[in-house]
């Protein structure tokens, strides 16, 4: 896990570096105007959408991560040591559109990597355990921007924020090489580290918790799995629910400009953006690590959801800069909902692997749509108070918690079903339970 959240946090600090780039002459530099800026940060969503499924179904199919993802992850770090040197808005479009999609392979696969090994009632913490690395990342993004911003300016002739481009984007490919040899592969692939009993064993608590089927009949191709998941109403439900959710935590792309309007130079708006972070990583680690220990995911989600939403009606009701300043720790509680969000999707639709590989991936690259919309949400005209765009932020995460009690009245409604044909039958065991 340790290698996957430590990817994680490079990965959203390479995606995210632009925001903090903003505040030192990146928007300025390139003469971008503020709708091209939300095209560069939305574009790299489009890459992210167009590839996430395709990537998910040739992982599942090569059964070996430990390849594909640092080698996916070489690539991208090129790419944003690239971004570094553009010098018009094309050349950056580009760079952004080719970053998300080679980035796009990562987090669905790691989910998937994830599901692979561990039982439906220990998905959540470990599903949170990586989101947490997005927060991290907001948390220590912001500070080893604010040094690389603060030192590197005007060093060999180049402007500070192309430095924190060429840094993080280096980073990215030393890690990458590295994880070649830590990273696993699927329990049926994995070779070293494991004696044949441990595999067996692996495979065997998995199908014994109804996660995979594969002993009920022939393994699924990647076509069928993608057949099984798009034919799946859940699959549909969940990716079309996730895209308000999504667009509810959309502030994080623009965290920094957020903390810049408490009116402080950017160098302090860049460290006051880690402690809200920080308590978020706290916050969603507790709350899914509750969520499996009551095997619930409805209750979390809400109440993640809902001290968000408290968080956005402080930033609305007053421009004191205490309050607003606290108001970024109640919504980055969100998280906690997000984090819930997924791992009840990759309970909700389990089997057999090749299936569960499709779905994941589609859920989370139609969610991205969310992020596209939410990169228009925070214009400059809006601010300092974003009032606008903070109701745009409640009303997502309302639709988003009515969306989560449709669904539990949907598993609910299964699991009736599947205990009347049980006792129709006269069976004595209790068979598979959606989780609710």
């Amino acid at each position: 896990m340790s290698i996957l959240i430590l990817i994680y946090i490079l990965n959203y600090i390479d995606r995210n570096n632009a925001a903090a780039a903003r505040l030192r002459g990146f928007q300025s530099d390139l003469n971008l105007t503020d709708n091209q800026f939300a095209t560069v940060l939305s574009i790299l969503y489009v890459g992210y959408f167009l590839m996430q499924v395709p990537s998910n179904i040739y992982l599942n199919h090569a059964g070996k991560p430990s390849v594909y993802l640092p080698s996916c992850m070489v690539i991208w770090g090129l790419v944003s040591m690239a971004t570094g040197l553009m010098k018009d808005y094309f050349g950056v479009l580009c760079a952004r559109f080719l970053l998300g999609f080679v980035e796009a392979a990562f987090y669905p696969g790691a989910l998937f990597l994830i599901s692979r090994w561990y039982k439906r009632s220990e998905l959540s913490h470990r599903m949170a355990y990586l989101s947490c690395g997005s927060l991290i990342s907001n948390a220590f993004g912001a500070l080893i921007a604010s040094g690389i911003l603060n030192v590197m300016d005007g060093v060999m002739g180049f402007t500070a924020w192309r430095w924190l481009f060429f840094v993080e984007g280096g980073i990215t490919v030393i890690v990458a090489l590295i994880a070649i040899s830590i990273l696993p592969d699927f329990p049926e692939t994995t070779t070293g580290w494991l004696t044949q009993e441990e595999k067996d064993l692996a495979i065997q608590r998995l199908a014994e918790d109804s996660i995979q089927h594969d002993k009920h009949g022939p393994p699924a191709t990647m076509f069928s799995g993608l057949n099984l998941a798009m034919r799946d109403g859940k699959v549909w439900a969940l990716a079309l629910g996730m895209i308000p959710l999504v667009v509810s935590v959309s502030f994080h792309a623009y965290f920094p400009t957020l903390a810049s309007t408490l009116g402080f130079n950017p160098t302090i708006s860049l460290m006051l953006c880690a402690p809200p972070w920080l308590f978020a990583t706290f916050f969603v680690l507790y709350i899914t690590r509750l969520s499996d220990r009551h095997g619930e995911r409805f209750s979390y989600i809400v109440f993640s959801l809902s001290i968000g939403i408290v968080g956005f009606l402080m930033s609305i009701l007053t421009m004191n800069i205490a309050w607003r300043y606290l108001s970024l720790f109640f919504m980055t509680s969100s998280y906690g909902g997000f984090a819930c969000m997924l791992a009840w999707a990759s309970s909700s639709v389990s089997h057999p692997p090749a299936k569960r590989a499709v779905a994941l991936a589609f859920i989370n690259c139609v969610s991205q749509l969310g992020n596209i919309l939410g990169s228009f949400a925070w214009p400059t005209a809006w601010g300092p108070s974003y009032r606008s765009s903070y109701l745009l932020c409640i009303a997502s995460g309302v639709m988003t918690i009515l969306f989560s009690i449709q669904f539990r009245k949907h598993l609910l409604k299964l699991n009736a079903q599947e205990e009347a044909r049980e006792r129709s039958l006269g069976g004595e065991d209790r068979g598979y339970r959606y989780m609710l």
